[in-house]
């Protein structure tokens, strides 16, 4: 599953990017396809391109959304630092961090104080 959406991934990136290279400029800064005549003459064209470039950054921000999830429920797995670790949970069911901190209470300098 995570292999199949990680390759369904690089496949829109690549076709997002043939989009947007096949797209006429229309600002003159630093784009080449500005020219007249060509390829893209047609306003229905563009709308076209338009419409591809729209669905392809949804279907990019939705397979990143899966693809984070996806990474936050493997468990943690040996890493080039330390291929010998054994995998871990992600997320243990103890205490968190901020309810540790509650139970030890405020831990300030200590000022003694003078009668």
């Amino acid at each position: 599953m995570h292999t199949t959406l990680i390759v369904l991934h690089l496949l829109i990136v690549l076709a997002l990017i043939g989009v947007v290279l096949l797209q006429r400029s229309e600002g003159g800064a630093l784009g080449i396809g500005g020219g007249g005549g060509g390829f893209m003459n047609s306003r229905g064209t563009a709308n076209i391109l338009t419409r591809a470039t729209a669905l392809l950054a949804a279907g990019f921000f939705i397979t990143s959304l899966l693809l984070s999830v996806l990474a936050g429920w493997r468990p943690q797995g040996p890493t080039l630092v330390n291929p010998n670790a054994a995998p871990t949970q992600v997320n243990p069911q103890g205490p968190s961090i901020l309810e540790q901190l509650q139970k030890k209470g405020p831990q300030g300098p200590q000022v003694p104080q003078s009668k």
